[in-house]
């Protein structure tokens, strides 16, 4: 009797996790899976503590991301610290944990994520696939990796509702094994299956036909949510991740400002701005708040420790900024000339017109009236030349009022 009530029980849950699957790929929803705080971490000089690593948590929750792979506890105390300091705390997203195919890392992100509801923790588990990987990492045949991956969703499932199964190296696995991978990993009770390019040597055309070619090949995707995973060493990750939208992939992972291993992952922000400002293009919507992408950017760069480019897009010092003295008059009279979106889109607090070599009398008007002065027209051209005979740089507010007064 207990076994018949035990069995009627696993039926209805997985009915009930079925349910929701299906209402996530109905909706078109791009969902944000943010890896930050594991594969981003991983970047060499970017480890942070737990308490650093709440801090970042409590921002991605705040910008509405939809599920956070919150560390690897297998790895040191101190991820297995820093997920349990989130539990009860990062009450919107999923919290997961990475695992290799091993019973211990199931149990050790058990205990990590011990007190969290259950339909907001996960595993995501993964386990190489590739020849390389199979022959010289594991030393395995097909058929024992497959066992491998098997018997480890079935272990996971038996204590998670939500796991995930990536294929490690699958954008270097055969597809009709990588396809097999997929139908084995579904049948033991994987939630999510996911798409790594490990190595990030996809172009956004092969990356959208793997995904085709997984839609069409993997018996019950229809049942599993199918997420993306691009590493960025052709500098194409938000390009391939953006094709695989377009595709019909339904859950994204990113880390911000793109960090991670060697040239790092999809960056998260931008890969929202795009969805952001070509919806008429994708037509999936998501649950990102992009006014919070550019302070979240700074946060992370604060307390990583790595700088962000001045170029780097969203949240760069020069995105918003110019010292051309054309784009300045176009801004000053309309923002838009030459932006693709207002700063406060995205959480920054508006243009800053540089003064140097290249910049005309409307941006030094403009600064000028700023500081309260109202100079005639001598002193405007005595700023000009002055300003034109500078080696570089910019021209600061003293300097500006010296020359000025001169």
């Amino acid at each position: 009797m207990f076994q018949f009530f035990s069995g009627a029980k696993k039926h209805v849950k997985n009915k009930v996790k079925r349910t929701v699957i299906r209402h996530h790929r109905r909706s078109g929803k791009v969902l944000f899976s943010d890896t930050t705080l594991r594969d981003g971490e991983q970047m060499p000089g970017a480890t942070l503590d737990p308490i650093e690593k709440l801090q970042i948590a409590k921002a991605l929750e705040a910008a509405g991301v939809h599920s956070l792979d919150a560390g690897f506890p297998a790895s040191s105390q101190a991820d297995i610290d820093a997920i349990q300091s989130m539990v009860g705390v990062i009450k919107k997203p999923v919290l997961t944990a990475l695992c290799r195919t091993l019973p211990g890392d199931v149990d050790a992100a058990e205990e990590a994520l011990a007190g969290n509801p259950p339909h907001k923790r996960g595993v995501s588990l993964f386990c190489g696939t590739s020849p390389l990987h199979r022959q010289f990492k594991l030393e395995k045949s097909k058929t024992e990796v497959l066992k491998l991956i098997v018997d480890s969703i079935q272990y996971a499932a038996e204590k998670f509702d939500i796991v995930a199964f990536s294929p490690e190296d699958a954008s270097r696995t055969e597809v009709d094994f990588l396809c097999e991978v997929y139908r084995e990993a579904i049948a033991a009770g994987a939630t999510t299956i996911g798409f790594p390019d490990t190595v990030g040597i996809l172009t956004p055309s092969k990356a959208q036909e793997f995904i085709c070619q997984i839609q069409d090949h993997v018996s019950g995707i229809e049942n599993v949510l199918l997420a993306v995973h691009f590493h960025n060493d052709l500098g194409l990750a938000v390009a391939n991740t953006l094709a695989c939208i377009d595709a019909g992939a339904n859950v994204v992972q990113c880390t911000v400002n793109g960090i991670g291993e060697r040239a790092g992952n999809a960056a998260l922000e931008e890969v929202a701005m795009a969805l952001h400002l070509h919806q008429d293009e994708y037509e999936r919507p998501h649950h990102l708040d992009v006014s919070q992408l550019a302070p979240l950017c700074k946060l992370v760069s604060e307390l990583t420790g790595i700088a962000l480019s001045p170029m780097k897009p969203v949240a760069g010092s020069n995105i918003f900024a110019t010292e051309a003295g054309i784009h300045q008059d176009g801004l000053l009279k309309n923002p838009d000339t030459y932006l693709p979106y207002r700063p406060e889109t995205v959480g920054e607090s508006g243009i800053k017109l540089v003064l140097g070599r290249h910049s005309g009398k409307k941006a030094i008007l403009h600064r000028l009236h700023e500081l309260g002065r109202e100079p005639n027209e001598q002193g405007v051209e005595r700023v000009l030349q002055a300003i034109k005979e500078l080696p570089k740089g910019e021209l600061v507010d003293d300097d500006l009022l010296r020359k000025l007064s001169n």
